[in-house]
């Protein structure tokens, strides 16, 4: 594991206030307000840059670490590799597992810090093709406080079967309570953007052909040094009556019948920028346009 610590950027709003009043929010034409003309692209390369993963040689998987191995947990991976099964990819597919609350599932990741944009293009299907026939199956990106097993704290962006087929979940988890939301996507190839500058984290999602979208802002308190990576989980109804006990079900494999494969094309690691001014958990401050241009790789 490697800690690429960088600055951080302090995100300050410029509210006008009067006397013990609440601060007033900026309007759209007044300070604080970050125009789409004034917002720049994270810039790729650098530290974090040496990061960033093609998945064209099998030597690649060596970048990341595996959760179970870093913090002596179960090994909830079926399958894991990198340019053999799905050629140009990494390839993930999980046992039974779920990222909820408590519990947890597969996850491999590199240890950086400060802000940063994770970008990466995946596709999942079930394991006979088409959508996973299992509730909650699904894929993508997370970023997680290290060491946070007895209060589970961590942000995710992935795709595949929710309460739903055809889903992007965004999902924060606070102290070991999660919030997920749900937003239909299409079949196919989907490029998933898991950021976090100054006091926020975004996820935001792109289908293929199709545009960027934001898809959650969340306040965030979490360390400068995060797990960020990727994780794939299935088969959620296999837990039965552990469902409530995630102490339980986190001490062995629980048996099932899960249904994921996950290909991940690449995974780049920028670092995005905002001025002082700019708020990034007030839209008036930083519309979900000008917020998409910051936090997603130009030309994208």
């Amino acid at each position: 594991m490697r800690a690429k610590v960088a600055g951080f950027v302090a995100v300050v709003s410029v509210l006008s206030s009067c006397g013990t009043e609440a601060p007033a929010q900026p309007t759209l034409s007044g300070p604080g307000v970050l125009t789409l003309q004034n917002a720049t692209a994270p810039a790729p390369g650098g530290e974090v840059g040496g990061a960033s993963a093609e998945f064209d040689d099998a030597a690649d998987l060596t970048m990341w670490t595996k959760l179970s191995d870093a913090e002596k947990d179960v090994d909830r991976i079926a399958k894991l590799d990198v340019n053999k099964t799905v050629k140009g990819s990494m390839y993930l597919e999980p046992k039974t597992s779920a990222w909820f609350d408590g519990f947890r599932g597969p996850f491999v990741y590199q240890e950086l810090a400060g802000d940063i944009v994770m970008h990466a293009k995946v596709k999942v299907s079930g394991k006979s093709g088409g959508r996973p026939k299992r509730l909650f199956s699904l894929g993508g990106l997370m970023a997680r406080q290290p060491g946070s097993y007895a209060k589970p704290n961590w942000v995710s962006v992935t795709t595949g079967t929710g309460e739903k087929s055809g889903q992007v979940e965004v999902k924060y988890t606070q102290d070991g309570s999660s919030k997920p939301k749900e937003l239909a996507v299409k079949d196919g190839w989907v490029e998933l953007v898991l950021g976090r500058v100054g006091r926020v984290f975004v996820a935001l999602y792109k289908e293929e052909g199709g545009a960027w979208k934001v898809g959650q802002r969340w306040p965030s308190a979490l360390p400068d040094v995060l797990q960020w990576g990727v994780t794939a989980y299935s088969d959620w109804d296999s837990y039965s009556t552990l469902k409530q006990d995630p102490a339980k079900g986190n001490a062995k494999q629980v048996k099932g019948t899960p249904d994921l494969k996950l290909s991940v094309d690449f995974v780049r690691f920028l670092r995005p920028e905002l001025p002082e001014y700019a708020d990034p958990l007030n839209e008036a401050s930083v519309s979900d346009e000008v917020l998409v241009k910051v936090m997603t790789p130009a030309g994208a």
